[in-house]
C-alpha cells in the first residue's frame, strides 16, 4: 500500500510539474539587452538555424526598414548588437532562414493591424522620448473601455478612454478633451497600445507640460463594432480596412456626434471649441480633416498627423491641388472652420511619408488664402516613431 502511494504521489508531482510548465521555463538568453551606451544586443538560441537577420524601426533606412544579420558563437547562440540609439520606443522581428518570428526571449509585444511585433524602450535621461513613453511613477490616469450607441451607424460600439490622474478624487472638477484618432487598419486599442498615449499623458502631465485632460480614442471603422475578435464577429483576421463587412451607413465624420454626445453625457468634460480638441494619424488625420470642416466652430485645437487629405469621392483621379482650387463646397467649408478662429491647426508628418505631396497641397491652400497653422516635420515617413512624437507635441499645446 505504501509502494502504490509513493507511485500516486510521483505521478502527481509529473503531473504538477507538466501542468506548470509555461510558468516554470528554463533559463533563456537575454533579447533585447539595453546596454550603458544605449545600444543594444539581440539574441536568439537557435543553434541549427542557416541564417538570422533582425529587422526594426531602428533600422529605418528611407521608406523602408533594412536588415541586420546576427552572427552564431560556438555555442549555438546567434547575436549582433546595434550602434548606440537614441532614446525611443522600438519594434522589431527575426528573420530564421528568411521566416519571420518575434523574439521568444522578449515577452513585449504589439499588434499592428494584423502584425506583431516585439518591443523594447531606450532610454537616456529623464525627460527624453522613452523616458515618456515609459511607465513611471508619477499619478496614473485611468484608461476605459466604453460600449456606445451609434444611431447613425445602426450598432453599438467600443471606444477606449483616458482620465487623467485624480478624476475619479476630484469629483466636482471638469475637464478639456481630445479625440484621438487611429489610422487604416487600426482600431480603439491602437492609440493606447501602439501610441503609449496613456503613459504620455501621465509623464506630460506630471511634468507640467500638459493639462489634465480626458482622451477619447474612438474605433474609426465604422462598419465594426470593436477590435477583432472582442465583438460578437468573433476571431476574424484584422485587415488594413479593417475587415470584410457590410459598407457602413454613413462616415465617421457624420457619425461623429454620436461619439461626442455619449461623451458629454457620460464624463465630467468642458464644453466649447476652447474645451474641445481633435487630432488623428493618416485615416484617422482624414477623419479629423473632414469632422472639423464639417462642424466648423466645434474644434479649438486640429491635429493632422500625417494626413489622409482627401476631398470627395477618394477615387477620383483628379490632382489634390485641382480639387482644391475649384471645388467651391471644400471652399466654403474651409472658410467657415477658419472663421470660427480655431486656436490651433497643426500638420505634422515624416519628410519621406508617402502623404507628403497631398500636406504640401493642403498647406499651399491654407497659405493662399492667409489661413493660419502651425507645421511639423520631422525625419523618417509613415511610422508609429513619428506619430507618438506628434502626439506629444500638439499635447503641449492644447488648452493654454
Amino acid at each position: 500500500m505504501k509502494r502504490i502511494l509513493t507511485l500516486v504521489a510521483v505521478l502527481l508531482t509529473a503531473h504538477a510539474a507538466v501542468a506548470q510548465q509555461a510558468i516554470f521555463q528554463p533559463k533563456q538568453v537575454v533579447s533585447p539587452e539595453i546596454n550603458p551606451d544605449r545600444s543594444v544586443t539581440f539574441r536568439l538560441d537557435c543553434p541549427k538555424a542557416i541564417t538570422v537577420q533582425v529587422v526594426g524601426d531602428f533600422l529605418e533606412s528611407g521608406v523602408k526598414y533594412t536588415t541586420a544579420d546576427l552572427v552564431q558563437g560556438e555555442d549555438g547562440v546567434w547575436t549582433y548588437t546595434t550602434e548606440p540609439l537614441e532614446p525611443e520606443l522600438y519594434s522589431y522581428s527575426f528573420l530564421v532562414n528568411g521566416v519571420r518570428m518575434l523574439d521568444p526571449a522578449n515577452i513585449y509585444r504589439n499588434r499592428d493591424v494584423a502584425t506583431w511585433t516585439s518591443i523594447f524602450i531606450v532610454s537616456g535621461k529623464k525627460g527624453d522620448r522613452g523616458d515618456l513613453y515609459s511607465v513611471n511613477d508619477v499619478p496614473h490616469g485611468n484608461v476605459q473601455k466604453v460600449w456606445y450607441e451609434s444611431p447613425t451607424l445602426g450598432l453599438t460600439r467600443r471606444m477606449t478612454v483616458y482620465t487623467p490622474p485624480q478624476y475619479e478624487k476630484n469629483t466636482k472638477e471638469r475637464y478639456p478633451v481630445l479625440y484621438l484618432c487611429h489610422g487604416a487598419g487600426g482600431d480603439e486599442n491602437a492609440w493606447s497600445e501602439l501610441g503609449r498615449a496613456a503613459q504620455i499623458l501621465d509623464n506630460l502631465i506630471a511634468t507640467g507640460q500638459a493639462k489634465p485632460m480626458i482622451v477619447v480614442m474612438p474605433n474609426g471603422n465604422c462598419n465594426t463594432e470593436a477590435t477583432p475578435g472582442e465583438w460578437s464577429a468573433g476571431m476574424y483576421q484584422p485587415s488594413f480596412g479593417g475587415g470584410k463587412f457590410p459598407q457602413p451607413k454613413a462616415t465617421m465624420q457624420e457619425s461623429f456626434p454620436d461619439i461626442m454626445n455619449y461623451v458629454e453625457k457620460h464624463f465630467r468634460v468642458l464644453k466649447g471649441a476652447a474645451n474641445t480638441a481633435m487630432c488623428g494619424l493618416s485615416m484617422g488625420g482624414g477623419h479629423t480633416f473632414h469632422t472639423t470642416k464639417m462642424y466648423p466652430g466645434k474644434f479649438g485645437y486640429i491635429g493632422l498627423f500625417s494626413s489622409a487629405v482627401y476631398l470627395g469621392n477618394r477615387s477620383d483621379k483628379t490632382p489634390i491641388r485641382e480639387q482644391m482650387a475649384t471645388s467651391t463646397e471644400f471652399q466654403k467649408e474651409m472658410a467657415a472652420l477658419f472663421a470660427a478662429k480655431p486656436k490651433l491647426y497643426y500638420i505634422a508628418i515624416g519628410e519621406t511619408d508617402f502623404l507628403i505631396d497631398s500636406n504640401n497641397a493642403l498647406r499651399e491652400f491654407l497659405d493662399s488664402k492667409g489661413y493660419p497653422y502651425e507645421y511639423f516635420e520631422t525625419s523618417g515617413g509613415h511610422i508609429w516613431v513619428n506619430w507618438r512624437i506628434y502626439l506629444a507635441d500638439f499635447a503641449k499645446k492644447l488648452f493654454k
